[in-house]
C-alpha cells in the first residue's frame, strides 16, 4: 500500500505541492485531480520516489525509504521528465525502455519480437508522436510492466493526450484490477472523468489540516516562559532523537 500524509514540496515562491495526503493499495485505481501541470508532475515525481519531498510521511508498504519506493514504481509519461521524444520511432522507444529493465530481468528482450508478443505491431512504423491516446497508454504502461519488479504504477496526466477518458481510463482500470497481477495505480488528472465513482483524491487536500497542526503548536507556546527549552538553568534534553524530519532522508 502507498501512503502519504501531508506530502509537501516547497517551491521558488509556493508549494510546488501543496500539502497532500492519500493511500492506494494493490488492485486500486485512484484519480488525484490537480489544476496545474507542474503540481501534478511533482506529485507524480514524488509518489514514484523521483522527487524529494520537503515535508510529509510518505511509505511503501509500510516503508519509509525512497530508494524501495523507487524500485516498486513506474513513472509513466510524465511531460519534461519521461514522455517519449517526438523523433524516436516507437522501435527506438521500446529499444531504450527495455534496456532501462535491471539485468536480471532482461533476458534477451528485443524490440521486435516485444512488439509482435505484445501485439502493437500496428504502430511499430509510426513516430512516437503520431501514436493515437489509446494505443499511447497501452504502449508506456506496457513497457513499464515489463520490469516484473513494479508493483505500483504512476501515470501523469494521460487526460493532456485525449479529452475522452475512454481513451485512457479503461486501460488503467484493467491494469489495476488484474488479478493475475494487482496493481496500485495512481493517476493524475486535470478533473476527474463524469461520472467517475471510484477512489480520488486533491492535490492540497491536506493544506487545512497542516495549517491547523501548525496552529497547534504555535497554541501551546507559553509567552511568559520564553526560556522553555531550559529547565533550573539545563539545556532540555532531545525527548524522542529517532524522529527525525522526513526532508533528511537522502535519495539513494
Amino acid at each position: 500500500m502507498l501512503s502519504v500524509q501531508q506530502l509537501r514540496v516547497n517551491g521558488r515562491r509556493n508549494d510546488l505541492l501543496p500539502p497532500t495526503s492519500l493511500e492506494v493499495r494493490a488492485g486500486e485505481l485512484l484519480l488525484v485531480e490537480g489544476d496545474g501541470q507542474d503540481q501534478r508532475t511533482a506529485l507524480a515525481l514524488t509518489l514514484s520516489g523521483r522527487m524529494k519531498p520537503s515535508g510529509g510521511v510518505l511509505s511503501w508498504d509500510g516503508n519509509s525509504k525512497i530508494k524501495r519506493l523507487r524500485l516498486a514504481s513506474a513513472l509513466v509519461d510524465s511531460p519534461g521528465v519521461n514522455e517519449p521524444e517526438q523523433h524516436l520511432s516507437v522501435g527506438d522507444l521500446v529499444t531504450e525502455d527495455l534496456a532501462l529493465i535491471p539485468r536480471r530481468y532482461r533476458g534477451a528482450l528485443l524490440s521486435k519480437p516485444w512488439l509482435k508478443v505484445n501485439r502493437f505491431e500496428d504502430i511499430a512504423g509510426l513516430w512516437t508522436e503520431q501514436i493515437p491516446a489509446r494505443r499511447r497508454v497501452e504502449l508506456l504502461t506496457a513497457l513499464a510492466l515489463a520490469n516484473p519488479g513494479t508493483d505500483l504504477l504512476v501515470v501523469d496526466s494521460p487526460d493532456r493526450h485525449s479529452a475522452d477518458p475512454a481513451d485512457w481510463l479503461p486501460r488503467l482500470e484493467d491494469l489495476a484490477h488484474d488479478g493475475g497481477r494487482p496493481l496500485a495505480v495512481v493517476v493524475t488528472v486535470a478533473a476527474l472523468p463524469d461520472g467517475w465513482t471510484g477512489p480520488s483524491a486533491a492535490i492540497g487536500n491536506a493544506v487545512e489540516a497542516a495549517a491547523a497542526t501548525v496552529s497547534i503548536v504555535d497554541a501551546s507556546a507559553d509567552p511568559s516562559q520564553p526560556d522553555a527549552q531550559k529547565t533550573e538553568g539545563h539545556p532540555a534534553k532531545h525527548r524522542n532523537p529517532e524522529h527525525i524530519p522526513f526532508e533528511t532522508e537522502a535519495l539513494k
